[in-house]
């Protein structure tokens, strides 16, 4: 492992430790992002187990947010999210299957409409001002 790559887990290990709920969700969608941006690398690139690899732990993050779903408190919201959530896997699903590039661009869309309401929640809550992170 080169130094980077060593920092970057070292600086990652320490965000999650710290982060609190929220942020966790929001470390997940950019994981998910992150993801998807780097699969799509790999498929244009012709690195197909790469692809593969990078598609399905996009998946399993998707699956992360998926757990964290509060059926009984969020109603309608946490239904639709569901059906997102399975749709969006479903979707990353067949852009691997396809190497299919417009499937990641819509899944990448539509993973960043829910992170920005997400985000505002946060902002919301804080009466506008941006956590110490």
């Amino acid at each position: 492992m080169n130094g980077l790559q060593a920092y970057q887990r070292v600086n990652t290990q320490t965000s999650i430790t710290d982060a609190d709920p929220h942020k966790l969700i929001q470390l997940l969608y950019n994981g998910a992002l992150e993801r998807i941006n780097m699969a799509k690398a790999r498929m244009q690139a012709k690195d197909f187990e790469g692809k593969g690899r990078l598609i399905s732990k996009t998946i399993e993050i998707i699956g992360g947010l998926r757990s964290f779903l509060d059926f009984e408190k969020g109603g309608e919201l946490v239904q639709r999210l569901e059906a997102l959530y399975d749709y969006m896997e479903r979707a990353l699903f067949d852009a691997n299957r396809l190497n299919d590039v417009a499937k990641l661009d819509e899944v990448s869309s539509l993973l960043r409409q829910v992170k920005d309401g997400w985000d505002s929640i946060r902002e919301e809550v804080l009466g506008g001002q941006q956590a110490a992170v």
